[in-house]
């Protein structure tokens, strides 16, 4: 397959798709909690290096099979778009553990609720994307719903470490936003370089490469299974899905992963937590549902 885009299914509009993949990549990325649970001894820069190497691996084999034939014209489609996005991807990555390694869960948790946010005003700085009223609602009504969530974990210090974390929702909305601005190519050949970037911010700080069997084998699953198909969703569905909306849609992600860590470790949220995961995936039904009605309705004046 080309860099030219693939006919969607014929029974399913290409923005219905598009939703989704970013519904399905929130379930894949929301495992990414009980995998990080389950590790036993490797720390933090050894996850990272070994997880950047899984998830380079996973997504340059699917875009080489996905471009057999055509693999190097499909790596030069990204275009200068391609590598801003790849290398915001790779340094949010490193962001997000670092801010995990500073900072409380919590904290990291609901500034990463500001994706949509920063989506939104790049997507309309860059691409010119209005954002729809119902989005900017469902978009507060998420954030409402992160804040029940962590109540009761939010605290004011690390401010270094917020700080940083506020890096990990920016380089999402650049890498959604080159995927929107060359969005009549497959973008997926930017995914390896970004695990490349990761890999070689980590390298220079592990400092034994020897993990067990059983540490490797999840830090690997992290990336080739949570982050791996997790990302290769995002861009395919980031295609054809307003920049805004991308990271709102995958949010389905936060309100899984307790109940991941719940079902694995008997580690029973509270009640708030619980009634935020509600309101956060009433908030993302609702942008789901009423995007495809809006994409429906455009249609049919169009025809």
């Amino acid at each position: 397959m080309s860099g030219a885009a693939a006919a969607p299914p014929p029974r399913l509009s290409a923005y219905g798709l598009g939703v989704l993949l970013l519904l399905l990549a929130g379930v894949a990325l929301s495992s990414g909690g009980y995998l990080i649970r389950s590790i036993e001894a490797a720390d933090g820069w050894q996850i990272l290096f070994y997880r950047g190497i899984a998830f380079t691996v996973t997504c340059f084999a699917f875009t080489a099979v996905r471009h057999r034939g055509h693999l190097r014209k499909a790596y030069f489609d990204i275009g200068l778009p391609g590598l801003i996005g790849s290398l915001a991807l790779g340094l949010g990555f490193c962001a997000y553990l670092f801010a995990i390694l500073m900072t409380t869960v919590a904290n990291v948790v609901f500034i990463l609720s500001a994706g949509p946010f920063a989506a939104a005003l790049l997507g309309r700085l860059v691409l010119g994307e209005r954002v729809a009223a119902v989005t900017w609602a469902a978009m507060v009504l998420a954030l409402a719903g992160i804040g029940l969530m962590m109540i009761d974990g939010l605290e004011s210090g690390g401010w270094l470490g917020n700080l940083i974390a506020l890096l990990a929702p920016l380089s999402f909305a650049v890498m959604v936003v080159a995927v929107r601005k060359r969005a009549d190519r497959d973008m997926t050949p930017m995914l390896p370089i970004a695990g490349l970037i990761a890999c070689l911010v980590a390298l220079p700080m592990v400092e034994s490469f020897a993990l067990t069997p059983h540490d490797l084998l999840l830090s690997c699953l992290l990336g080739a299974g949570q982050i791996g198909l997790g990302f290769i969703l995002v861009t395919l569905g980031a295609r054809w899905v307003p920049a805004a909306q991308v990271p709102l849609l995958t949010l389905t992600e936060t309100v899984l992963a307790p109940i991941w860590v719940w079902l694995a470790f008997a580690e029973a949220p509270a009640s708030l937590a619980l009634l935020g995961g509600l309101v956060v995936l009433a908030a993302v039904l609702v942008e789901a549902i009423a995007g495809i009605r809006r994409e429906r309705r455009a249609r049919r004046s169009r025809d």
